[in-house]
């Protein structure tokens, strides 16, 4: 075979590998290590501020601050949606996770409000095969300590989690449905799910 025809065959072999691996996406290698890192920096933040002694106004923003740093709200937001987000428009979507954002950082603030005087003690990590589950044991002054678990992925492209078990209860599967509900009650109008997520949560 000539040296041209080989050469030629060569590239084409390269070239179709490199367009495969382009359309297999990027590949990411989070490790139990990095997830279990994450959560216990997470962790530290919301002990840090459940025991700042703030107002509740100010710990919500820190909150917010919180979940921008160690939450996928896009994905989030995006999930907790549902099937209205593959039809939004993308300015529509945009100004959702914003207002999503928001609401869901003053929802749980306030729930992470009652662990005023306690503490988040993480203790352990397992491989859920997609993503990992890194366990905590929530440790309350005067009652009966309880597991929270934060669901950790790479999907996004950084490490970060985009679930949280309280109690056994899925944030995901909550905002599904309240979101869900919320949407229903404005007969699919995202623009106004929108407006209303700023004073909600």
């Amino acid at each position: 075979m000539p040296n041209s025809n080989k050469s030629h065959i060569a590239r084409r072999t390269v070239l179709s590998g490199l367009a495969s691996c382009a359309l297999a996406g990027p590949v990411f290698a989070l490790d139990r290590r990095e997830a279990t890192q994450l959560v216990d920096q997470l962790v530290g933040q919301i002990n840090a501020a459940i025991d700042s002694g703030i107002s509740e106004t100010k710990l919500i923003g820190r909150f917010e601050r919180i979940f921008a740093d160690y939450a996928d709200v896009n994905i989030i937001a995006r999930s907790a949606l549902g099937p209205a987000a593959r039809t939004a428009k993308p300015a529509e979507i945009e100004a959702y996770v914003v207002a999503f954002r928001g609401y869901i950082a003053r929802k749980y603030g306030k729930r992470f409000h009652e662990f005023v005087g306690g503490k988040i003690v993480v203790t352990g990590t397992s491989d859920r095969g997609k993503f990992y589950e890194v366990m905590a044991v929530t440790e309350l002054r005067g009652s009966a300590p309880f597991e929270v678990a934060f669901r950790v992925s790479d999907r996004s492209g950084r490490n970060l989690f985009f679930d949280i078990i309280i109690e056994g209860i899925s944030l995901l599967s909550s905002e599904r449905v309240e979101i869900g509900a919320l949407l229903d009650a404005r007969n699919g109008n995202i623009a106004k799910l929108t407006q209303d997520l700023a004073r909600l949560g």
